[in-house]
């Protein structure tokens, strides 16, 4: 066969994995439903070990890249080789004349848990939980500017137009409230992808993100566009029973235009996300001791808190996919003796509260946590 993309007639892995990826996820959703339909039709154990145990997922974007090497990939060399030239070359990454010499991390490293996870002094929270974490460390990117890798780490591709994660979620499993979307995002960037980050793509529109605003209020309460209406609810039916019918007839008439389902569907769910939504995203309902453990009100993690709080309380609602993001303060060019440690401040505590608190909920057993960013740092300095 030839390669996609290459002259050789021989593929690689890499190749054949790359190509095959599109088809890679309808053949796991035709595995998914004939898993279903064999524990259906038998009472043998031979589906239920393969069960999955998560119903829903919370997403934490490090918008601008946690550095690897400061924060839980522990490199020794990086202290033995300081300030000397890189023994390795870094093709199309940076230009020579830009390729410092190697920079080690400033901090300490010292071994948690009964894993023996090492992990920087900056990440004292996190180094309490280590045993209960994963750490993926073979992960990696093609995209070398900060708008392809964030494209590639949300929807696989940064050329083509294809669906989020949370709308591939949204579209397999739906929203375990009716009231509520299946997928929410969290302060989501407009930079790097924008809407692609949680588009839909060719998925049917219901399934892509609501977007809530949260950072940027004045008052620090979560904001969605237009749900309020200061209608009664009588004629507010009454409205949206014309303005339904009127958009039906239209999708008849327009050949089934996907486009207008989507409208007649997100109608819908504005209605009934009036009488849900705001009690939702009420945080003045938790304890004191509750917003404590975020870190809210303390400050520099006062904003990160509110946002994983807020998470916390959509996946308790029912909403199967959360992205939170955070602003773009990760992507650390210069100063980052001064600028990283502010940014660990901002989000290390929030994202351990997030953690104790879904664990003792119960949540934490079937709820994914995933925290990422879009790429780490190279082992050198950047001379501008």
């Amino acid at each position: 066969m030839t390669a996609l993309g290459h002259n050789s007639s021989i593929a690689s892995r890499r190749q054949l994995l790359r190509g095959a990826a599109a088809g890679f996820g309808y053949t796991a959703l035709a595995g998914m439903r004939g898993l279903r339909a064999a524990g259906e039709r038998t009472a043998s154990p031979l589906g239920e070990h393969l069960r999955p145990r998560a119903k829903r997922v919370i997403f934490l974007f490090m918008h601008g890249g946690v550095s690897q090497m400061d924060s839980f990939d522990h490199k020794p060399r990086l202290v033995r080789d300081q300030g000397k030239p890189l023994p390795f070359d870094l093709p199309g990454l940076i230009r020579p004349d830009r390729l410092g010499k190697v920079f080690a991390p400033k901090w300490e490293w010292k071994q948690h848990g009964e894993c023996g996870q090492w992990v920087s002094e900056l990440f004292p929270e996190t180094a309490k939980l280590v045993d209960k974490l994963c750490f993926l460390k073979s992960v990696h990117t093609e995209g070398e500017a900060h708008g392809q890798a964030v494209l590639r780490l949300h929807t696989g591709e940064a050329n083509l137009v294809r669906p989020s994660m949370g709308s591939w979620v949204s579209y397999g499993l739906g929203s375990e409230n009716d009231s509520l979307p299946g997928f929410v995002c969290i302060d989501y960037p407009t930079m790097h992808g924008g809407v692609r980050l949680y588009g839909n793509a060719f998925l049917p529109a219901k399934h892509q993100g609501t977007q809530i605003k949260l950072r940027d209020a004045a008052d620090g309460s979560p904001q969605i566009r237009h749900l309020e209406n200061a209608l009664t609810d009588s004629r507010q039916r009454e409205q949206l029973d014309i303005i339904q019918k009127l958009n039906r007839q239209h999708l008849r008439d327009a050949v089934q235009d996907p486009r207008i389902g989507g409208v007649i569907d997100s109608f819908d769910l504005a209605y009934r996300m009036q009488s849900v939504a705001p009690g939702v995203m009420d945080l003045g309902n938790e304890t004191a001791a509750t917003k404590k453990l975020y870190g809210i009100g303390e400050g520099i993690s006062d904003a990160y808190g509110r946002q994983c709080l807020l998470a916390r309380r959509l996946a308790e609602a029912g909403v199967r996919f959360i992205q939170v993001a955070t602003s773009y303060h990760w992507d650390h060019h210069g100063n980052i003796e001064n600028d990283l440690p502010k940014s660990c401040a901002m989000t290390e505590r929030p994202i351990h509260g997030l953690l104790t608190d879904l664990e003792a909920r119960g949540l934490l057993d079937d709820t994914l946590v995933v925290c990422s960013g879009e790429f780490g740092r190279t082992p050198v300095a950047q001379i501008d």
